[in-house]
């Protein structure tokens, strides 16, 4: 097989932003043993060792790590340039990977997804939906919707919405538990607490009515890192939760769950748009990023000042 520089080139940037041969091999769809053999072979072209390879673990020599910033640039520009010329012949085409959490996947983008693909045919979408904080680079992930502040100085971010809360529990915990009146009365329930599943950082749950806050600062009695678990959870009985209201509203229409303190709302997690100041945005990327960003923002139920208690 000739040698082809910029497959070998591809190849070794994955195997380093993945760290592993195999997982490289997936990402790219080709075999393990076609990905050695590209490697080795640039190895062999520039002279200089470019991976350190140990039993658990891939990694880039010095030489790799210069030869790895400079490679993905160079990638990078050549994606962009062929989705320039492909954005001339008005067609969008490639494939677009992105994260989001699970509420964002459910409620607001799959079900708007048919005019996206009505718009844009020839863009494949890779969604991944989960309540974990992806890396963007060490995973190939061209950009991703993201809740709460994002500190990450190496991803550009675009404020795009609010994730909005409401506090529930189900008529059977209600029918046995003390009056709930005011958030004073919080103190005296079960309280279910959500646990993001990369950090392991709880979920503070904060009241506000005008300028009045109030935080839930009891011991939860259980912690979930599963929104469907703890939304599953509220269901059952088990307790008190304050889950995005998208989710929630389809069992508080159905009587399954009953909203609490209605005068008093959960603070909203901002929503923003991000990827890697390192990489150009391509057409693809472009187009669903820009899709997206509209996309929320016209939704009343993402949008920065949801209306009043019971929306």
């Amino acid at each position: 097989m000739a040698f082809d520089r910029l497959d070998a080139m591809r190849a070794f940037c994955r195997i380093v932003e993945l760290g592993s041969f195999t997982r490289a091999a997936d990402a790219l769809a080709v075999p393990k043993t076609t990905m050695s053999g590209q490697v080795q072979a640039l190895e062999a072209q520039l002279g200089v060792k470019l991976l350190h390879r140990t039993t658990r673990r891939v990694s880039p020599t010095t030489d790799g790590t210069a030869y790895y910033e400079r490679a993905r640039v160079l990638l990078d520009d050549i994606e962009e340039l062929e989705a320039t010329v492909s954005q001339s012949r008005s067609v969008v085409r490639g494939k677009v990977r992105v994260e989001m959490p699970s509420p964002v996947g459910r409620f607001l983008v799959i079900p708007a997804l048919p005019k996206f693909v009505a718009l844009n045919p020839e863009v494949r979408l890779d969604i991944g939906c989960s309540e974990r904080v992806v890396d963007l680079v060490q995973e190939g992930v061209d950009c991703a919707i993201r809740g709460g502040p994002v500190t990450d100085p190496d991803l550009v971010c675009r404020p795009i919405g609010q994730m909005h809360f409401v506090l529930c529990a189900s008529p059977g915990y209600l029918a046995s538990a003390p009056p709930l009146e005011s958030p004073d009365d919080l103190v005296r329930h079960r309280f279910l607490a959500f646990v993001f599943p990369a950090s392991g950082r709880q979920y503070r749950i904060v009241l506000n009515r005008g300028e009045e806050r109030f935080e839930i600062e009891q011991p939860p009695a259980m912690r979930f890192n599963s929104g469907g678990a703890y939304l599953a959870a509220a269901e059952a009985g088990l307790g008190l939760v304050a889950v995005p209201r998208v989710e929630a509203q389809p069992l508080l229409n159905d009587g399954r769950l009953v909203e609490l303190l209605p005068d008093w709302t959960p603070s909203s997690m901002p929503m923003s748009l991000v990827y890697p100041y390192s990489r150009h945005l391509s057409a693809r990327v472009r187009a669903f990023t820009d899709w997206v960003s509209a996309l929320m923002q016209a939704d009343p139920a993402w949008s920065r000042d949801l209306p009043g208690p019971g929306r």
